[in-house]
C-alpha cells in the first residue's frame, strides 16, 4: 500500500479547513440576523456592580443588506434621534437639526453598548477568521460560579466544548479590531466573546444568551462586560425579529436629516 506522507495530507485538507471557517462565521451570523433586511426591537439595560437595575433603552433597528443599518431610538430621553451606518460610515441625526454628524462605530449608547454594538450584526462580512481548535465553552470554573450565583440564565456549561476562532477585523469601520470567538460544537451558534479595540486592549466579554439551551435557533441577548474600568454589566436584549425592508431614501443621511418624521 502507498503511503501519503502527512505534509501532502494537510495540503490536501488546507482549502476545506479554510472553506469550513467560512461556513462556522456565517452559520454563527444566522444566529443574530436570520434574513438580509430586519426590524429588530432592542432593549439595553445597565446593572450596577451587585447586580440592581441601573439604566433602561429602547432602539428600532431597521438591519438591512450591504451592511446598512438605520436605529431610531424610542426611550424619551433620546425620543427622535437617529443612528445610520451605511458599510463604514456613522451618522447621528438630531432632532431639530439639519446637519447630519458623523460619529464612530465606538459611540456610547448606553453602559458598554456602543453604535456598532446596535448597528452591526454579522462578522462574516467584517471580519477574516482562522479556527484555533477546541476550547471549554466556560473561560473560568471559579468565575463562572461567581456568574452563575449572580444570573443563573446566562451562566456557561462547563462540560461544553465549543470551537474557538480568531477573527481579524477586514475593514477600517468596524467596532472591534480582534475578537475571540466561541461557537457551540455541533450548530455552531455564538456563546461568548473578548472584543478587542485598535490597541489590542480588552475592552469587553460579552456571553450570548440563547433561545433554547439544547436547540439554539436564534440570540435571545448579548450581555457585555467592561474590562477597561468599571466591570459592569451591560444586557442587549432582542425583543422582537421580523423581516422588514425599509425604503431606500431611509439611508440616506440628508433625506433623514431633512424628514424627522418617517412614515
Amino acid at each position: 500500500m502507498k503511503h501519503i506522507s502527512v505534509p501532502l495530507l494537510l495540503a490536501l485538507a488546507a482549502p476545506v479547513y479554510a472553506q469550513d471557517v467560512g461556513a462556522l462565521l456565517k452559520d454563527a451570523d444566522h444566529f443574530r440576523m436570520s434574513a438580509d433586511n430586519l426590524q429588530v426591537d432592542t432593549q439595553v439595560q445597565t446593572f450596577n456592580a451587585d447586580g440592581t437595575p441601573d439604566k433602561e433603552r429602547r432602539y428600532t433597528v431597521f438591519a438591512q443588506a450591504g451592511r446598512q443599518s438605520l436605529v431610531l431610538m424610542q426611550s424619551p430621553a433620546e425620543k427622535g434621534q437617529k443612528i445610520l451606518m451605511l458599510a463604514d460610515d456613522f451618522w447621528l441625526l438630531m432632532p431639530g437639526s439639519q446637519r447630519p454628524l458623523r460619529i464612530t462605530p465606538m459611540q456610547k449608547l448606553l453602559g458598554d453598548a456602543s453604535t456598532g454594538d446596535i448597528a452591526t450584526m454579522s462578522w462574516a462580512g467584517d471580519y477574516t477568521a482562522t479556527l484555533v481548535g477546541e476550547e471549554p465553552c466556560a473561560p473560568d470554573k471559579a468565575a463562572e460560579e461567581k456568574n452563575q450565583t449572580k444570573n443563573a440564565s446566562t451562566a456557561l456549561p462547563h462540560s461544553k466544548v465549543c470551537y474557538r476562532l480568531d477573527l481579524l477585523a477586514s475593514r477600517k469601520g468596524v467596532t472591534y479590531q480582534r475578537i475571540e470567538l466561541w461557537l457551540g460544537k455541533q450548530r455552531h451558534e455564538p456563546v461568548r466573546a473578548n472584543l478587542y479595540v485598535q490597541s489590542d486592549k480588552l475592552a469587553k466579554q460579552a456571553r450570548f444568551v440563547m433561545d433554547s439551551a439544547t436547540a439554539p435557533t436564534t440570540v435571545n441577548a448579548m450581555v457585555l462586560v467592561d474590562q477597561l474600568s468599571n466591570k459592569k454589566e451591560t444586557r442587549v436584549t432582542y425583543l422582537s425579529r421580523k423581516d422588514k425592508t425599509v425604503p431606500a431614501e431611509w439611508l440616506n443621511p440628508m433625506f433623514l436629516a431633512r424628514n424627522p418624521q418617517l412614515d
